[in-house]
């Protein structure tokens, strides 16, 4: 049984160009990483740390405590090496497990064979030793053993999360084309927000950019949406202690009195999805749902804040037909409308952004799943900026 107290080397997985507002987020929550990739960062935790983490992480895919670091030479190697580790410490015998592998080593054309020979040895370990073998298949509903194999160096892990923590939980309804939610969440920590102007997003779809900030703003974690992972089926596992976490994190939730968050959908039914995903991420009311054209979208005068665009940009959803012209409007509405806040349009589409007719101030790069996407901020005056 290993002890959820003992301190080992940590890998949290995160989208590429996600690693400055993951980096970010670890500091906030008392972390300091040893190390920053493109995709990940490790740090020096234990497993009760990365209970925690799991609870609280907006930006990240997965919380991954290693086992071993290996030197494996080719495809040959991985029964033998693997079926020496001491499973019986970290799985019981009757528990489900999964594998996931990711390859770069010539001698493996098909990273599933490798899955299947690290099963096959966990499972014949447990057969051997105690007369019964662990379940095992594709779904992540278990325990989740992770393989990173480059060249000839393999690091196992236990994948703490199971599914993917990029997705928060609480939005039932995805509407068209959503925005994940660490996307969302990204974006809006590079914004630089401060969660206390107003925060106005027209567009809004099926409501993931307002319900984030909602979140963010009231200190409510993605813990609270989530009750199943991955470390709930590591031998050492503690239900009371994992209870003791979540119940910390629940007290963090605070008001904010005077906040105004304003998301507006020229949709009905986009307004009604994002009303109930509002609802189910307990936040509903922390929110001004309006339908209407996005120039019609209420915006405080003189307040400050940020007015967020997440509009449609072609390559995803069809031709751009009108889509010109609608750039072109978004443009109007940030500079008749928008003086003194701080205008964003997340588009992967650069030709039609340039039909806002705005000088961007930042363009900060993402991915939304394989588009290369900006999230352009304006900065926004009344009358002419005096250069």
């Amino acid at each position: 049984m290993i002890d959820f107290d003992l301190k080992g080397k940590v890998a949290v997985t995160c989208k590429d160009r996600f690693a400055p507002y993951l980096e970010q987020e670890l500091q906030d929550l008392g972390f300091r990483p040893k190390y920053v990739g493109r995709t990940h960062m490790e740090l020096f935790a234990s497993l009760n740390d990365c209970i925690f983490l799991n609870l609280h992480l907006r930006t990240a895919s997965h919380v991954l405590y290693e086992i071993k670091t290996l030197y494996l030479h080719k495809a040959d190697d991985i029964y033998r090496r693997i079926k020496a580790l001491p499973w019986e410490d970290y799985l019981d015998p009757d528990t489900y497990f999964s594998v996931i592998s990711h390859v770069d080593n010539e001698t493996v054309n098909n990273p599933l064979f490798v899955n299947v020979r690290i099963k096959d040895a966990i499972v014949d370990r447990f057969r051997e030793k105690f007369g019964k073998r662990p379940n095992s298949g594709s779904s992540l509903d278990g325990a989740v053993i992770q393989m990173f194999w480059k060249e000839q160096q393999a690091t196992l892990y236990i994948n703490t999360s199971g599914e993917t923590l990029a997705k928060h939980g609480y939005r039932k309804i995805p509407g068209h084309a959503p925005m994940l939610e660490a996307l969302a969440s990204a974006t809006i920590l590079a914004s630089d927000w401060d969660q206390n102007s107003p925060f106005i997003n027209p567009m809004c779809g099926a409501g993931t950019l307002a319900i984030e900030a909602a979140l963010m703003a009231t200190q409510r974690f993605p813990g609270l949406f989530r009750d199943h992972y991955g470390f709930m089926y590591v031998k050492g596992f503690s239900e009371e202690i994992y209870q003791k976490i979540r119940k910390k994190m629940e007290d963090k939730v605070i008001d904010r009195p005077g906040l105004r968050i304003i998301a507006s959908d020229i949709s009905e039914q986009a307004v009604l999805f994002a009303r109930e995903n509002a609802g189910i991420a307990g936040v509903e009311d922390l929110i001004d749902f309006e339908v209407c054209d996005f120039e019609e979208t209420t915006v405080p005068q003189d307040a400050g804040g940020v007015v967020f665009f997440n509009p449609e940009y072609g390559e995803r959803l069809g031709e751009e037909g009108d889509l010109g012209d609608t750039y072109k409007r978004m443009g109007d509405f940030l500079k008749q409308r928008c003086a003194s806040y701080s205008g964003y349009i997340f588009t992967g589409n650069m030709a039609l952004a340039k039909r806002v007719g705005l000088r961007t101030s930042r363009r900060i790069e993402f991915y939304n799943g394989t588009i290369d996407c900006r999230l352009l901020k304006y900065e926004l005056f009344k009358g002419k900026k005096e250069i």
